[in-house]
C-alpha cells in the first residue's frame, strides 16, 4: 500500500463496548469499510481486558476472572514452560502464540465476515497490547511488575513478538494488506519516578515486538508519549491522542519531518472517545484538525507533506463507552475523514 491510498483514511483503535461479536463487526464494518479492525469486547469478558487478552501461554500466568486480576506466579518453578515459549520462538511456531475464542471472541467473526464481503477492503487492522504496558501491569505475587525480572522482561517480549505475528499471518488469509498497532499508553511514564525504565531500553522493549511484524506497523499511544522515542522505533504509523495532545507532538519538528520523509504517517486521533464528542460536529473537527497540522506547518513542515501522510482515527478506543457514545464516536470520525478527502481532492 502507498501513503497516498491511506491518505485522510479512517481507522478504528480497537475496543468497542458492545458484548455480541456479531454486532460489533458490524460496527466497524459499517463505519470503517476502507480498513475495518477486529474489535477487542473487554465488557463480553474479563479474558478480554486488555492484560489479560494476549496472556494464553505465557509462563507461569494466572488469570482470576473473579477477582480481576491477572499475574504471573514465580513462586514456582518456571522452567519448562520457559523453555517451551523459547522453542517455540526459536522455531518461529506461530499455532503457540493463537489467541482463542474465548479471549478474542470478535477476531475470527470478524475474519469470516470480512472474507464474505463483495468488495474487499483497502487493508485490515489489528492490534496488540504493549510490552512495557504489559510488562508493568501484570505484577508477581508481590506485586512487583515482570518488567523489573530479567528473565521474564525477555521472555514478554518474545512472547508478544510472536502474538503479533500470529495476528498478522491469520488477518492476511483474508486479505493481503495488514496494519498491526502496537498499543502502549505506558510509554508516556518512561523515564518518570513512576516508571524508572531509561528510554534505550522501552525503545528496544517496542523494536523486538515490532520487528516481527511484516507489513505496515504503528504503535498507539493515548497520553502525553516521548513522541522522538515512538518515532525512532521501526513504526510506519505514529497514532495518538490528537484531541488533547497535538501541541506536544509540534515540540519536535525535526524528528516528525524525518519520520514523514522515511514515509511515516501520523493517525490524528481527533475524536475525542469522552462525552466530549457529544458537543462537537464535523466543523468543530475538521477545524482542530487543521489547528494540530498547521502547528507543524508553522514549524516549517508543508502542508501537503503532512496531509499526504495523515490518517484519520478516534483519540483512543471505545471500550469503556456506551454504545451509542461509541457509535457518536464512529460517525463523526468517518464524517471527518469524507470531509477531509472531499476538500483535498482524495476521494
Amino acid at each position: 500500500m502507498s501513503v497516498p491510498a491511506l491518505a485522510l483514511q479512517t481507522l478504528p483503535i480497537g475496543s468497542t463496548p458492545h458484548t455480541d461479536p456479531a454486532e460489533a463487526v458490524r460496527k466497524v464494518l459499517e463505519y470503517f469499510p476502507d480498513i475495518p479492525a477486529w474489535p477487542q469486547l473487554p465488557r463480553r469478558s474479563f479474558l478480554e481486558n486488555m492484560l489479560v487478552q494476549f496472556s494464553e501461554g505465557f509462563p507461569g500466568i494466572v488469570v482470576d476472572a473473579g477477582e480481576k486480576k491477572v499475574y504471573v506466579d514465580t513462586s514456582r518453578d518456571l522452567t519448562a514452560e520457559l523453555e517451551h515459549l523459547y522453542s517455540a520462538y526459536l522455531e518461529q511456531n506461530l499455532e503457540f502464540a493463537a489467541v482463542s475464542d474465548a479471549y478474542a471472541a470478535g477476531f475470527r467473526r470478524f475474519l469470516q465476515d470480512v472474507a464474505a464481503l463483495s468488495r474487499p477492503p483497502l487493508a485490515l487492522k489489528g492490534q496488540i497490547v504493549g510490552p512495557v504496558c504489559w510488562g508493568m501491569m501484570v505484577v508477581d505475587p508481590r506485586g512487583r511488575p515482570i518488567l523489573y525480572d530479567e528473565v521474564l522482561a525477555d521472555a514478554l517480549v518474545k512472547h508478544m513478538a510472536m502474538k503479533a505475528a500470529w495476528q498478522e499471518r491469520e488477518l492476511r488469509k483474508v486479505c493481503p494488506n495488514v496494519i498491526l498497532f502496537v498499543d502502549d499508553p505506558y510509554v508516556a511514564a518512561v523515564g518518570s519516578a513512576y516508571l524508572p525504565l531509561g528510554r534505550e531500553q522501552a525503545q528496544a522493549l517496542l523494536t523486538e515486538v515490532l520487528s516481527a511484524i511484516g507489513g505496515l506497523k504503528g504503535v498507539h499511544c493515548c497520553a502525553n508519549a516521548d513522541w522522538p522515542l515512538l518515532m525512532g522505533t521501526p513504526i510506519d504509523i505514529l497514532s495518538l491522542d490528537a484531541y488533547g495532545y497535538a501541541e506536544s507532538l509540534a515540540l519536535y519538528p525535526e524528528e516528525v519531518y524525518a519520520f514523514l520523509e522515511r514515509g511515516g504517517m501520523i493517525a490524528w486521533g481527533i475524536v475525542p472517545t469522552s462525552k466530549a464528542a457529544l458537543d462537537e460536529t464535523t466543523e468543530s473537527l475538521v477545524d482542530r484538525l487543521h489547528r494540530a497540522i498547521n502547528l507543524l506547518v508553522r514549524k516549517g513542515i508543508p502542508f501537503e507533506k503532512v496531509l499526504s501522510a495523515s490518517l484519520i482515527t478516534p483519540s483512543c478506543g471505545t471500550g469503556t463507552l456506551s454504545p451509542d457514545l461509541a457509535e457518536r464516536v464512529f460517525t463523526l470520525t468517518a464524517e471527518v475523514s469524507a470531509e477531509m478527502r472531499r476538500r483535498y481532492g482524495t476521494e
